[in-house]
Protein backbone atom coordinates (compact mmCIF):
# COMPACT_ATOMS: atom_id res chain seq x y z
CA UNK A 1 0.00 0.00 0.00
CA UNK A 2 3.12 2.29 0.94
CA UNK A 3 4.54 2.00 -2.32
CA UNK A 4 1.22 2.77 -3.98
CA UNK A 5 -0.21 5.81 -2.23
CA UNK A 6 3.44 7.21 -3.67
CA UNK A 7 2.82 6.84 -6.90
CA UNK A 8 -0.90 7.64 -6.69
CA UNK A 9 -0.16 10.85 -4.85
CA UNK A 10 2.28 11.86 -7.63
CA UNK A 11 -0.64 10.74 -10.32
CA UNK A 12 -2.70 13.80 -8.35
CA UNK A 13 -0.47 16.47 -9.04
CA UNK A 14 1.11 15.41 -13.04
CA UNK A 15 -1.00 17.35 -14.90
CA UNK A 16 1.44 20.43 -14.23
CA UNK A 17 2.08 22.06 -17.74
CA UNK A 18 5.95 21.59 -18.67
CA UNK A 19 7.88 24.06 -19.60
CA UNK A 20 10.31 24.28 -22.38
CA UNK A 21 13.27 23.46 -20.20
CA UNK A 22 11.61 20.00 -18.44
CA UNK A 23 12.76 17.53 -20.96
CA UNK A 24 11.71 13.89 -20.41
CA UNK A 25 10.21 10.49 -22.16
CA UNK A 26 6.62 8.97 -22.77
CA UNK A 27 7.25 6.17 -20.56
CA UNK A 28 4.20 4.35 -22.32
CA UNK A 29 5.47 4.73 -25.79
CA UNK A 30 8.82 3.73 -24.69
CA UNK A 31 6.86 0.64 -23.50
CA UNK A 32 8.19 -2.54 -25.70
CA UNK A 33 5.52 -3.90 -27.70
CA UNK A 34 5.01 -7.23 -25.58
CA UNK A 35 4.81 -4.58 -22.82
CA UNK A 36 2.24 -2.51 -24.51
CA UNK A 37 -0.42 -5.29 -25.17
CA UNK A 38 -0.18 -6.45 -21.21
CA UNK A 39 -1.14 -2.59 -20.92
CA UNK A 40 -3.50 -2.02 -23.71
CA UNK A 41 -5.83 -5.33 -22.37
CA UNK A 42 -5.48 -4.32 -18.70
CA UNK A 43 -7.15 -0.99 -19.85
CA UNK A 44 -9.53 -2.27 -22.34
CA UNK A 45 -11.34 -4.54 -18.96
CA UNK A 46 -13.02 -1.61 -17.59
CA UNK A 47 -16.28 0.34 -18.90
CA UNK A 48 -15.18 3.41 -21.14
CA UNK A 49 -11.83 3.48 -20.84
CA UNK A 50 -10.89 5.86 -23.90
CA UNK A 51 -12.14 9.21 -24.41
CA UNK A 52 -12.19 12.64 -22.32
CA UNK A 53 -15.89 14.37 -23.41
CA UNK A 54 -19.28 12.66 -23.51
CA UNK A 55 -22.91 13.33 -23.56
CA UNK A 56 -25.51 11.70 -21.12
CA UNK A 57 -29.22 11.97 -21.89
CA UNK A 58 -32.33 10.21 -19.99
CA UNK A 59 -36.14 11.70 -21.31
CA UNK A 60 -35.68 15.56 -21.51
CA UNK A 61 -32.73 15.36 -19.39
CA UNK A 62 -29.16 16.59 -20.75
CA UNK A 63 -25.48 16.11 -18.76
CA UNK A 64 -22.47 17.23 -20.54
CA UNK A 65 -19.43 15.62 -19.17
CA UNK A 66 -15.74 16.87 -19.79
CA UNK A 67 -12.57 14.63 -17.88
CA UNK A 68 -10.41 17.81 -17.45
CA UNK A 69 -6.63 17.78 -17.03
CA UNK A 70 -6.30 20.36 -14.03
CA UNK A 71 -3.65 22.83 -15.16
CA UNK A 72 -2.12 24.79 -18.34
CA UNK A 73 -1.66 23.67 -22.03
CA UNK A 74 -2.18 25.28 -25.14
CA UNK A 75 -4.52 22.97 -26.35
CA UNK A 76 -6.85 23.97 -24.12
CA UNK A 77 -7.61 26.69 -26.37
CA UNK A 78 -9.11 24.27 -28.59
CA UNK A 79 -11.20 22.81 -26.37
CA UNK A 80 -12.51 25.95 -25.07
CA UNK A 81 -13.49 27.13 -27.82
CA UNK A 82 -15.81 24.44 -28.63
CA UNK A 83 -17.22 23.99 -24.75
CA UNK A 84 -18.06 27.50 -23.98
CA UNK A 85 -21.48 27.58 -25.82
CA UNK A 86 -22.44 24.45 -24.26
CA UNK A 87 -21.45 26.27 -20.40
CA UNK A 88 -22.84 29.15 -21.62
CA UNK A 89 -26.27 27.40 -22.56
CA UNK A 90 -26.43 25.00 -19.39
CA UNK A 91 -28.20 26.02 -16.29
CA UNK A 92 -25.96 24.63 -13.75
CA UNK A 93 -21.93 24.12 -14.41
CA UNK A 94 -20.66 21.06 -11.83
CA UNK A 95 -16.78 20.97 -10.56
CA UNK A 96 -14.72 19.44 -8.05
CA UNK A 97 -14.56 22.58 -6.64
CA UNK A 98 -15.71 26.01 -7.45
CA UNK A 99 -14.82 29.68 -5.98
CA UNK A 100 -16.75 29.20 -2.59
CA UNK A 101 -15.07 26.18 -2.00
CA UNK A 102 -11.49 27.70 -2.74
CA UNK A 103 -12.45 30.13 -0.47
CA UNK A 104 -13.14 28.33 2.02
CA UNK A 105 -10.66 26.03 1.88
CA UNK A 106 -8.42 28.85 2.24
CA UNK A 107 -10.09 30.12 5.28
CA UNK A 108 -9.88 26.69 6.84
CA UNK A 109 -6.38 26.88 6.25
CA UNK A 110 -5.89 29.84 7.80
CA UNK A 111 -8.14 28.98 10.70
CA UNK A 112 -5.96 25.32 10.83
CA UNK A 113 -2.94 25.55 9.50
CA UNK A 114 -2.02 22.04 10.92
CA UNK A 115 -3.98 20.60 7.85
CA UNK A 116 -0.42 21.20 5.97
CA UNK A 117 2.15 22.36 8.00
CA UNK A 118 2.86 20.51 11.07
CA UNK A 119 2.27 22.57 14.53
CA UNK A 120 3.29 20.36 16.82
CA UNK A 121 5.38 17.47 17.59
CA UNK A 122 8.60 16.85 15.74
CA UNK A 123 9.20 17.61 12.41
CA UNK A 124 10.25 15.86 9.63
CA UNK A 125 14.19 16.31 10.18
CA UNK A 126 13.06 14.40 13.44
CA UNK A 127 10.94 11.48 11.84
CA UNK A 128 12.93 10.79 8.55
CA UNK A 129 16.09 8.44 8.61
CA UNK A 130 19.16 10.36 7.68
CA UNK A 131 19.30 9.49 4.51
CA UNK A 132 15.98 10.31 3.63
CA UNK A 133 15.98 13.69 4.79
CA UNK A 134 19.33 14.30 3.02
CA UNK A 135 17.72 13.33 -0.41
CA UNK A 136 14.83 15.32 0.49
CA UNK A 137 16.72 18.52 1.28
CA UNK A 138 18.01 18.51 -2.69
CA UNK A 139 14.61 17.19 -3.86
CA UNK A 140 12.79 20.60 -2.04
CA UNK A 141 15.77 22.55 -2.89
CA UNK A 142 15.38 22.10 -6.47
CA UNK A 143 11.92 22.87 -5.87
CA UNK A 144 12.47 26.38 -4.34
CA UNK A 145 11.78 25.60 -0.83
CA UNK A 146 14.71 25.67 1.62
CA UNK A 147 15.19 22.87 4.00
CA UNK A 148 13.65 24.57 7.12
CA UNK A 149 9.99 25.03 5.50
CA UNK A 150 9.91 21.79 4.12
CA UNK A 151 10.53 19.79 7.62
CA UNK A 152 7.17 21.86 8.72
CA UNK A 153 4.80 19.97 5.96
CA UNK A 154 2.83 18.02 6.76
CA UNK A 155 4.49 14.41 4.80
CA UNK A 156 1.56 13.80 2.50
CA UNK A 157 2.05 17.51 1.60
CA UNK A 158 5.70 16.86 0.65
CA UNK A 159 4.74 13.81 -1.44
CA UNK A 160 2.12 15.60 -3.28
CA UNK A 161 4.95 18.59 -3.49
CA UNK A 162 7.29 16.00 -5.12
CA UNK A 163 5.47 14.89 -7.83
CA UNK A 164 5.33 18.40 -9.42
CA UNK A 165 9.14 18.84 -11.20
CA UNK A 166 11.51 21.16 -10.22
CA UNK A 167 11.30 22.32 -14.19
CA UNK A 168 7.76 22.82 -13.58
CA UNK A 169 6.99 24.39 -10.16
CA UNK A 170 7.24 27.95 -10.89
CA UNK A 171 3.86 27.93 -13.38
CA UNK A 172 2.09 25.38 -11.51
CA UNK A 173 2.05 28.32 -8.81
CA UNK A 174 -0.06 30.12 -11.13
CA UNK A 175 -1.17 28.07 -13.87
CA UNK A 176 -5.28 27.95 -14.81
CA UNK A 177 -6.00 24.50 -16.38
CA UNK A 178 -9.04 23.14 -18.16
CA UNK A 179 -11.43 23.14 -15.00
CA UNK A 180 -10.39 27.14 -13.98
CA UNK A 181 -11.35 28.00 -17.45
CA UNK A 182 -14.45 26.54 -17.58
CA UNK A 183 -15.26 28.47 -14.05
CA UNK A 184 -14.16 31.49 -15.56
CA UNK A 185 -16.60 30.86 -18.72
CA UNK A 186 -18.96 29.71 -16.22
CA UNK A 187 -18.78 33.33 -14.17
CA UNK A 188 -18.78 35.42 -17.64
CA UNK A 189 -21.69 33.98 -18.41
CA UNK A 190 -23.64 34.20 -14.99
CA UNK A 191 -24.28 30.39 -15.05
CA UNK A 192 -24.57 28.98 -11.59
CA UNK A 193 -21.34 27.39 -10.76
CA UNK A 194 -21.93 24.02 -7.97
CA UNK A 195 -19.05 22.28 -6.25
CA UNK A 196 -19.65 18.55 -6.61
CA UNK A 197 -18.59 17.70 -3.11
CA UNK A 198 -16.83 19.47 0.08
CA UNK A 199 -13.83 21.44 -0.20
CA UNK A 200 -11.87 19.29 2.20
CA UNK A 201 -12.54 16.18 0.76
CA UNK A 202 -9.12 15.49 -0.68
CA UNK A 203 -7.71 16.20 2.44
CA UNK A 204 -9.75 14.13 4.55
CA UNK A 205 -8.65 11.34 2.22
CA UNK A 206 -5.11 12.21 3.01
CA UNK A 207 -5.36 13.35 6.63
CA UNK A 208 -6.83 10.02 7.01
CA UNK A 209 -3.51 7.83 6.38
CA UNK A 210 -1.36 7.01 9.56
CA UNK A 211 1.83 9.58 9.77
CA UNK A 212 3.22 5.62 9.52
CA UNK A 213 2.19 4.95 5.85
CA UNK A 214 2.66 9.02 5.33
CA UNK A 215 6.03 8.38 5.96
CA UNK A 216 7.09 5.50 3.84
CA UNK A 217 5.37 7.46 0.79
CA UNK A 218 8.19 10.58 1.11
CA UNK A 219 10.65 7.42 1.08
CA UNK A 220 9.08 5.68 -2.01
CA UNK A 221 8.28 9.26 -3.71
CA UNK A 222 11.86 9.99 -3.42
CA UNK A 223 12.75 6.50 -5.18
CA UNK A 224 10.40 8.00 -8.33
CA UNK A 225 12.53 11.33 -8.20
CA UNK A 226 15.05 10.58 -11.38
CA UNK A 227 11.48 10.05 -13.29
CA UNK A 228 9.47 12.68 -12.38
CA UNK A 229 9.55 14.33 -15.29
CA UNK A 230 8.78 11.38 -17.25
CA UNK A 231 5.89 10.44 -15.73
CA UNK A 232 4.60 14.41 -15.72
CA UNK A 233 5.14 14.32 -20.01
CA UNK A 234 3.66 10.72 -19.84
CA UNK A 235 -0.01 12.08 -18.22
CA UNK A 236 -0.07 14.71 -20.36
CA UNK A 237 0.66 12.97 -23.28
CA UNK A 238 -2.26 10.07 -22.43
CA UNK A 239 -4.81 12.91 -21.29
CA UNK A 240 -4.37 14.25 -24.69
CA UNK A 241 -4.59 11.39 -26.58
CA UNK A 242 -7.58 10.87 -24.38
CA UNK A 243 -6.50 7.45 -23.18
CA UNK A 244 -6.27 8.54 -19.40
CA UNK A 245 -7.05 5.24 -18.01
CA UNK A 246 -3.88 4.02 -19.39
CA UNK A 247 -1.81 6.02 -16.77
CA UNK A 248 -3.90 4.62 -14.09
CA UNK A 249 -2.93 1.20 -15.43
CA UNK A 250 0.53 1.74 -16.33
CA UNK A 251 1.32 2.38 -12.73
CA UNK A 252 -0.41 -0.71 -11.85
CA UNK A 253 2.27 -2.25 -14.19
CA UNK A 254 4.90 0.25 -12.30
CA UNK A 255 4.21 -1.38 -8.75
CA UNK A 256 4.35 -5.06 -9.96
CA UNK A 257 7.68 -4.59 -11.01
CA UNK A 258 8.94 -3.22 -7.07
CA UNK A 259 11.05 -5.68 -5.10
CA UNK A 260 8.52 -8.16 -3.44
CA UNK A 261 5.10 -6.91 -4.97
CA UNK A 262 3.08 -9.96 -6.13
CA UNK A 263 -0.53 -9.61 -8.43
CA UNK A 264 -2.94 -10.10 -4.98
CA UNK A 265 -0.98 -7.66 -3.43
CA UNK A 266 -0.98 -5.08 -5.99
CA UNK A 267 -4.30 -5.67 -7.22
CA UNK A 268 -5.46 -5.35 -3.97
CA UNK A 269 -3.84 -2.16 -3.22
CA UNK A 270 -5.53 -0.76 -6.50
CA UNK A 271 -8.78 -1.86 -5.56
CA UNK A 272 -8.32 -0.08 -2.40
CA UNK A 273 -6.98 3.09 -3.97
CA UNK A 274 -9.69 3.43 -6.71
CA UNK A 275 -12.40 2.92 -4.20
CA UNK A 276 -11.01 5.79 -1.38
CA UNK A 277 -9.68 8.39 -4.69
CA UNK A 278 -12.68 7.64 -7.19
CA UNK A 279 -14.92 5.91 -6.83
CA UNK A 280 -16.36 6.57 -3.46
CA UNK A 281 -16.22 10.06 -4.51
CA UNK A 282 -17.94 9.15 -8.27
CA UNK A 283 -21.08 7.78 -6.34
CA UNK A 284 -21.49 10.97 -3.79
CA UNK A 285 -21.55 12.94 -7.25
CA UNK A 286 -24.61 10.98 -9.19
CA UNK A 287 -27.17 12.40 -6.39
CA UNK A 288 -25.43 15.62 -7.01
CA UNK A 289 -25.22 15.55 -10.83
CA UNK A 290 -29.12 13.89 -11.06
CA UNK A 291 -30.35 16.95 -9.00
CA UNK A 292 -28.84 19.41 -11.49
CA UNK A 293 -30.08 17.45 -14.42
CA UNK A 294 -33.39 17.86 -13.34
CA UNK A 295 -33.29 21.56 -13.37
CA UNK A 296 -31.77 21.50 -16.79
CA UNK A 297 -28.89 21.45 -18.92
CA UNK A 298 -25.94 20.35 -17.15
CA UNK A 299 -22.40 20.63 -17.98
CA UNK A 300 -19.93 19.00 -15.54
CA UNK A 301 -16.33 18.92 -15.58
CA UNK A 302 -14.02 16.75 -12.74
CA UNK A 303 -10.40 15.04 -13.24
CA UNK A 304 -10.72 12.76 -16.52
CA UNK A 305 -9.28 9.91 -14.20
CA UNK A 306 -13.37 9.04 -12.84
CA UNK A 307 -14.31 8.93 -16.08
CA UNK A 308 -13.71 5.32 -16.24
CA UNK A 309 -14.10 1.86 -14.58
CA UNK A 310 -16.96 -0.01 -13.13
CA UNK A 311 -17.64 2.78 -10.70
CA UNK A 312 -16.72 5.49 -12.98
CA UNK A 313 -18.86 8.50 -13.61
CA UNK A 314 -20.29 7.16 -16.88
CA UNK A 315 -20.60 3.91 -15.71
CA UNK A 316 -22.63 5.29 -12.55
CA UNK A 317 -25.01 7.02 -14.79
CA UNK A 318 -25.74 4.70 -17.02
CA UNK A 319 -27.31 2.38 -14.02
CA UNK A 320 -29.28 5.33 -13.48
CA UNK A 321 -30.59 4.65 -16.40
CA UNK A 322 -29.05 7.46 -18.70
CA UNK A 323 -27.42 6.78 -22.46
CA UNK A 324 -23.66 7.62 -22.38
CA UNK A 325 -22.80 8.94 -25.93
CA UNK A 326 -18.99 9.74 -26.65
CA UNK A 327 -18.37 12.87 -28.00
CA UNK A 328 -15.85 14.40 -30.03
CA UNK A 329 -12.92 15.99 -28.19
CA UNK A 330 -11.60 19.03 -29.82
Amino acid sequence: MKRLLALLSTLLVLTTPLQAQCVGKNLITALSPDDRAVLDALTAQVPHPVGNYWRATKGDQTITLIGSYLFDDPRHAATMAALTPLIVAAKTVLVEAGPKEEAALKAQLARDPSLMIITEGPTLIDQLPAEDWAALTTAMRARGVPAFMAAKFQPWYISVMLGIPPCAMAQAATSKGLDGQIIDAATTADVPIKALEPFDTVFKIFGSLSNADQMSMIHSTLAMEPLGTDYAITLADTYFSQDTRAIWEFTRLQSLALPGATPDQVNGEFARMEEALMASRNRAWIPVIEAAAIKGPTFAAFGALHLSGKDGVLALLERQGFTIERLNFP
